[in-house]
């Protein structure tokens, strides 16, 4: 696997403390860096505290990674024995506000009743999609029997001509020549 961008600088900056603690035994030694003066020893600390980010960066990566396969795999299980918890919940303590609201949980709404008016209009509306999308119920379906009308033509076939020889006799043109009887 490749290595990313943070990753090639973790590994230059590794080996920059090690080239600069072989090539620069005095610590003290100042440097110019970037229009900054730094001794080796505070170079090599500040290259080694990004090396130690990076380190502590994938560490952090790999635990939240094993903290995810963790609850995808255990949340199925908890999912369930919640759901459980807040029907048994709702069912102990009914429609009251107060009781369900320490568990968070809010009463159920009233369903606000329809008016006649309302409901004329929604039993019309049913009727008109059922017949706009030509539905019926099972009892309508039995109802329905199929028509067809048939009509048989049949054409007769061609009459063959009767073909009169040289000796007065008939013969039928079988072949589309006549054969003289002798």
């Amino acid at each position: 696997m490749a290595k990313s961008g943070k990753e090639t600088q973790a590994s230059l900056a590794k080996q920059l403390i090690a080239g600069a603690n072989k090539h620069f035994l005095d610590a003290s030694v100042t440097l110019t860096i970037g229009g900054a003066s730094y001794t080796v020893s505070q170079l090599t600390t500040l290259l080694q505290s990004f090396v130690d980010l990076r380190a502590a960066s994938d560490a952090a990566k790999v635990a939240a990674k094993a903290k995810l396969v963790a609850e995808r795999a255990q949340t199925p299980s908890l999912s369930g024995v919640i759901s459980a918890f807040v029907k048994y919940v709702r069912a102990t303590f009914g429609d009251s506000a107060d009781s369900l609201a320490d568990f968070g949980l809010s009463a159920p709404k009233a369903r606000t009743p329809i008016s006649a008016e309302q409901q004329t209009v929604a039993v019309a509306k049913r009727k008109a999609t059922r017949a706009a999308r030509h539905t019926m119920g099972s009892q309508q379906k039995k109802g329905v029997k199929g028509t067809v009308e048939v009509t048989v033509t049949t054409t007769p076939l061609p009459a063959t001509p009767a073909v009169v020889t040289s000796g007065g006799s008939t013969a039928a043109n079988a072949g589309g020549t006549s054969t003289p009887h002798a």
